[in-house]
């Protein structure tokens, strides 16, 4: 099992996460370079639930019949120990090829994940008992719903490894943000500024959508000329100082 950095974001951070929207985060992304971030095809389980965590990453490989010959052991089956490994802000993030013909997880466990504290489940692949997730306080955004035995198709090979997940690479520790569009993947070392940009720019776009709301045009509002910019910084030093 490989190591990770985890518990590295300020709290102001993470409270700006807590509320920006995916897209916006893309968004900020895109202006560092980094173009394929968000997790594309996934459903949230739970859309009400937000998701700030670091990721503990699990990949699986195709089931072969002699990789599981023995009962699954809690001590040596790699799914089990991520079970019993994931802490408080920890996200399991699962690379299961983007197979949904069998559960990647069930109820359970997941459970078991929620009372250590873990933040989230994001899975490409299928989840089993998906209606008992509405009694379970934990994000968790699938690729489908099946109810299939894991063992079917998915034998766990790795934890804490860089994988792929919905066609993005995450890596262990990268920062996992979910909202009821789906997750983003922020890596590590740009996350913190990320944060702090993302919510600059929802304070933005929410005066700018009070504008087009107002009946103003498009054209020097969005995006802002820099008359638009300095009228949005007066109002915003009002503000800090009423």
């Amino acid at each position: 099992m490989g190591e990770r950095e985890t518990n590295y974001l300020s709290a102001e951070a993470e409270a700006a996460l807590k509320c920006v929207s995916t897209a916006t985060l893309t968004s900020q992304l895109l202006k560092r370079g980094f173009r394929n971030t968000f997790l594309g095809g996934l459903m949230p389980v739970r859309p009400e639930l937000r998701m700030v965590g670091y990721a503990f990453t699990m990949r699986y490989i195709p089931m072969r019949e002699d990789l599981d010959l023995v009962p699954e052991d809690n001590f040596t089956n790699l799914q089990r120990v991520a079970v019993e490994s994931v802490g408080p802000k920890d996200v399991l993030v699962i690379d299961a090829r983007g197979d949904l013909d069998a559960g990647t997880l069930g109820n359970i466990l997941a459970t078991r994940m929620q009372v250590r504290g873990a933040a989230g489940i994001v899975s490409d692949g299928g989840m089993r008992d998906a209606f008992e997730f509405a009694d379970i306080e934990l994000a968790t955004y699938i690729g489908g719903v099946h109810a299939g035995r894991r063992g079917t198709r998915h034998h766990p090979a790795d934890l804490n490894v860089p994988i792929g997940c919905a066609g993005v690479l995450v890596m262990p520790g990268d920062v996992m943000v979910g909202d009821p569009d789906g997750v983003v993947a922020i890596p590590r070392h740009v996350a913190e500024e990320v944060a702090h940009d993302a919510l600059e720019q929802e304070l933005l776009e929410a005066y700018l959508l009070k504008l087009i709301q107002g009946g103003s045009s498009i054209h020097g509002v969005y995006p802002p000329d820099e008359a638009t910019l300095n009228a949005y910084r007066q109002a915003a030093r009002n503000v800090s100082s009423s």
